[in-house]
């Protein structure tokens, strides 16, 4: 039990992997996810059986999930939809994560969520097949305004850390993905002791748990230790301090961002920090800030104005921006209104009712299944357990508040992107 009553349940198994439960009786639905700690950024490392270094093409990792939905018998989605369940996958910076949410075939689908995802089966034709799908997903996305600002934001602001290239990689990169380097990231990554199962929903933890241990002794795997990655040295600076491009939009698109350099540590230490950083974005440009109203009021912004963090064990940044009628004075009065929180300080009334409201989100969010399972395995990854938040939430001080944002709102590491219209 924890603070907000709910009750996770833990296996390991033999193999390394590891299973979380959390029964929730009042659902009439299961979500369930298979994770692995495994994303766009990892294209060097060490394989573990043989030693050898690998340098693999960009996209890999996305490409990968793609093509596990292919099985020997035809695609997996189809299965599902027979089972009237609805699955999917996504691949970030950092993991690969197989989902599936169902109201009454819990049991089959769970089984066949093991099945797939620990079936790799790739041919030389399928891979070849994906690279044309992949392409055309590749080419709509260097059209899309939204997916550019934000790419070009990174690339402005790292000069070689991956989490500047594009997740699903570029045209050219996945032509060099081949059959033996798929089973060469399969291996090493989508090994058992790398990943995690979370389950939530209207289901009996012991019968999650022997369906996963009957898999998992025929499959005969050991426990394996960390993996090796290996990631390029990263200057403290930015990149550049802008990017700008034309697309076909009504308005131009901006974004504004800072890098953290404050990096190398994950666990409970990386949530604090992801907790102050959001709050003191909330404290300056939240809907009931001084900043976002003087903004709104100007033109300069519309409800889908937007600002977060995003952090993990090598790398972090905010990002600050939406649709705008004017990129330079939206800039400048974003600049000014940082300027005048680091010179006015800030006030400690706004810190506790941030932190009030931030509480609120976090009990809130536990009324959907996809909210804690999604939370809980991105959480996960870092070392992190979800239900660790309320305690560092409450620990955190003012005083550290103040610090972070003297620290991190340098705007010597600030870079921006804009999109304009052609």
């Amino acid at each position: 039990m924890n603070f907000i009553g709910e009750n996770l349940l833990y296996r390991k198994f033999d193999n390394g992997l590891k299973a979380y439960v959390l029964p929730k009786k009042n659902f009439n639905k299961v979500y369930a996810v298979y994770s692995t700690k495994y994303g766009s950024i990892d294209n060097e490392f060490v394989v573990p059986t043989t030693g050898e270094r690998l340098k693999v093409p960009e996209g890999i990792a996305h490409f990968l999930e793609h093509k596990m939905f292919e099985m020997p018998y035809g695609n997996v989605f189809d299965k599902y939809a027979e089972l009237g369940t609805s699955s999917n996958a996504y691949t970030n910076y950092t993991n690969t994560t197989y989902l599936f949410s169902t109201t009454s075939a819990f049991e089959e689908s769970m089984r066949l969520l093991l099945e797939f995802v620990e079936t790799p089966y790739f041919t030389k034709e399928s891979v070849e097949k994906e690279k044309g799908i992949i392409t055309q997903e590749l080419r709509m996305y260097e059209d899309d305004p939204e997916w550019q600002v934000m790419l070009n934001l990174l690339k402005a602001l790292y000069h070689r850390h991956p989490v500047r290239d594009d997740i699903g990689g570029t045209v050219e990169s996945i032509q060099n993905i081949d059959v033996d380097t798929l089973y060469k990231c399969y291996e090493t990554f989508y090994h058992p002791s790398n990943m995690v199962i979370f389950v939530a929903g209207a289901v009996d933890a012991d019968k999650v748990f022997d369906i996963i241990e009957e898999r998992e002794n025929k499959r005969g795997k050991l426990s394996q230790g960390e993996i090796k990655r290996i990631y390029p040295e990263e200057p403290d600076t930015v990149n550049k301090p802008r990017i700008d491009v034309k697309l076909s939009v009504s308005r131009p698109l901006f974004l504004m961002g800072f890098k953290d350099n404050d990096v190398g540590y994950d666990g409970i230490e990386l949530l604090q920090k992801e907790i102050i950083t959001n709050i003191l974005l909330e404290i300056i440009f939240g809907k009931s800030s001084l900043a976002y109203e003087k903004l709104y009021e100007e033109g300069l912004i519309d409800d889908r104005f937007s600002f977060g963090y995003e952090g993990q064990k090598g790398y972090g940044f905010c990002t600050i921006g939406g649709e705008t009628k004017d990129p330079e004075k939206l800039k400048d009065m974003l600049v000014t209104s940082i300027d005048e929180a680091k010179e006015g300080g800030l006030k400690e009334e706004d810190f506790e009712r941030v932190r009030k409201k931030y509480l609120g989100d976090y009990i809130q969010g536990f009324n959907s299944l996809e909210f804690i399972a999604n939370s809980f395995v991105s959480y996960y990854h870092r070392n992190v357990n979800i239900f660790d938040y309320p305690e560092v939430l409450k620990r955190i001080t003012f005083e550290e508040a103040e610090r972070r944002l003297r620290e991190f709102f340098d705007f010597d590491r600030m870079a921006v992107s804009t999109v304009y219209p052609k």
